[in-house]
């Protein structure tokens, strides 16, 4: 009888010897005469038990990890391939409580399926959701998207389907779907976990979108640092047209839309969808002044819906399930799941989807289990560099769009970095400074130049040099950077800086 095995080909997997352990597999079994399969899966989002290999049992997928190469044999001599135990055996990987509880709805197919098999993908739902759209009018796909309360989650939280509407309502020639996967917020990686593990998913959220705004075009624009992500979008869109999921005569009902991918070349301001519209068409990724805004002049000069990775990812699951059926998750107006990255000092660093309204308390000890270090959590970033520094007072926040915002703070693209108590956290507040610097698109003045003068500043203040003035004048300034800045890279810059101030002045006084 043939065993079925499951090494993931997801780059943090990669990154800790995937690949070495998956040829030891082969090889080994090969030694020994057993019958494998060998599928290359998504991650499980469980990094820290990466390598991580799976067998399939009549129970269900065993688990072991993380397994290094020279565990191999010994997994084979333990008859791990019928799921016996073995000292690196973590269970039955469904039953893993970081997993099990977890509320997964756009993440339901990562990790189990092969990423390229589109056999696979329609197997286990793939392309329901885009069926059930084209044989509805184009104004019923975004009224679904509109009655879902899904929301943008790349950081603004903007109404999704408002933008699908107003893309919809506007007459052109051409119009566009485009998608932001220029992921590079600290500590976030769903939407490259996304793009290497379930490639189809965002292709059938991008197509979906086609339909209901009238697209006909689409890019990809990827982050140059993302290799495995772009070779694996490139082959599944040769794949899902080759099938007649793109091209000029989509589900033979005579849509029309074509996808491509587009290489960022590593700036982060390219993550302003504007910053990244001037990329896209081949210039310097300068942010563009508002308005007009992109669903009316976007890409060039076109209606262009601009969604990032995780919202367009979102939609085959309402489409398949239901707007009533989606917004049944969560809290207030923040509706559905989150992708919560976790990263840091931690010690189970991963992805964890759930439903708005969970807390960060229950993230940081039920999921993360603490630090990596050991030492009782101080801080934590949400949201990425530009994301306020929470204290343990505010832990018990739920994850909600309106309750962060309500304390200063933002939910971002979902990603969350631990800090223990030896951080410095006006070294932190320098860092945050010291970031807009180097990745300010340099437009605006209040950005380009106020990020130099507060590295400054807080230089003066951790030096203690006229540290009362410095102080006064570090508010100031941020002030002007906030209320005077283009975009978000200057006026949330001074998020972490002043939430260090604030909620950890000891770091600022120190001789």
């Amino acid at each position: 009888m043939t065993v079925t095995v499951y090494v993931s080909c997801d780059s943090s997997a990669l990154a800790l010897g995937a690949d070495e352990v998956a040829a030891e597999i082969v090889r080994q079994a090969q030694q020994r005469g057993v019958e494998l399969k060998l599928v290359r899966n998504g991650s499980r989002g469980m990094f820290w038990l990466e390598p991580l290999v799976e067998v399939q049992t009549a129970a269900g997928r065993m688990a072991y990890g993380p397994v290094l190469p020279q565990d191999v044999a010994g997994l084979f001599e333990a008859h791990f391939t019928s799921g016996q135990p073995h000292a690196l055996c973590v269970g039955l990987t469904e039953q893993i409580p970081f997993l099990k509880n977890q509320q997964r709805l756009t993440f339901a197919r990562i990790g189990i399926t092969d990423p390229l098999s589109l056999e696979d993908y329609l197997a286990h739902d793939g392309y329901a959701g885009l069926r059930r759209a084209a044989a509805m009018a184009a104004e019923d796909v975004v009224g679904e998207v509109l009655e879902s309360g899904l929301r943008g989650r790349g950081g603004a939280a903007f109404p999704a389907g408002i933008k699908w509407q107003t893309v919809q309502k506007n007459q052109a020639p051409i119009k566009y779907v485009v998608c932001n996967a220029d992921e590079g917020d600290s500590g976030t990686f769903s939407d490259r976990m996304v793009m290497e593990g379930d490639p189809f998913m965002l292709i059938e959220g991008m197509t979906i979108a086609a339909l209901a705004v009238g697209a006909t075009q689409g890019y990809i624009y990827v982050r140059s640092e993302y290799p495995h992500a772009i070779a694996t979008l490139n082959r599944a869109i040769q794949i899902a047209a080759q099938a007649g999921y793109l091209g000029n005569n989509i589900l033979a009902q005579g849509h029309t839309f074509h996808l491509q991918v587009r290489k960022g070349a590593g700036s982060y301001v390219c993550g302003e969808e504007t910053a990244l519209l001037e990329s896209l068409e081949g210039r310097r990724g300068i942010v563009r002044a508002k308005p007009p805004l992109p669903a009316i002049a976007g890409l060039f000069g076109q209606p262009t819906v601009i969604n990032n990775v995780i919202t367009l990812a979102t939609v085959p699951v309402i489409m398949q399930r239901g707007a009533e059926f989606y917004k049944n998750f969560g809290m207030g107006r923040s509706r559905g799941t989150l992708p919560i990255q976790l990263a840091g000092n931690v010690r189970q660093g991963g992805l964890v989807e759930s439903a708005f309204g969970i807390s960060l308390r229950t993230l940081l000890d039920d999921f993360a289990a603490g630090t990596a270090s050991g030492r009782p959590i101080r801080a934590v970033q949400v949201g990425g560099p530009l994301g306020a520094y929470m204290p343990p007072a505010q832990f018990d926040t739920l994850l909600d769009y309106e309750a962060f915002a309500a304390i200063g703070a933002t939910v971002g693209h979902g990603g969350i970095v631990v800090f223990d108590d030896s951080v410095d956290m006006a070294q932190q507040a320098r860092y945050a400074m010291e970031f807009c610097v180097l990745e300010s698109c340099g437009k605006c003045t209040p950005c380009r130049i106020g990020s130099i003068r507060g590295v400054e500043v807080l230089d003066n203040i951790i030096a203690n040099h006229e540290r009362p003035a410095q102080l006064q004048l570090l508010r100031s300034l941020c002030d002007v950077m906030v209320h005077g800045s283009l975009c978000a890279m200057g006026s949330m810059t001074p998020n972490p800086v002043l939430s260090a101030l604030n909620y950890f002045p000891a770091d600022f006084e120190r001789d």
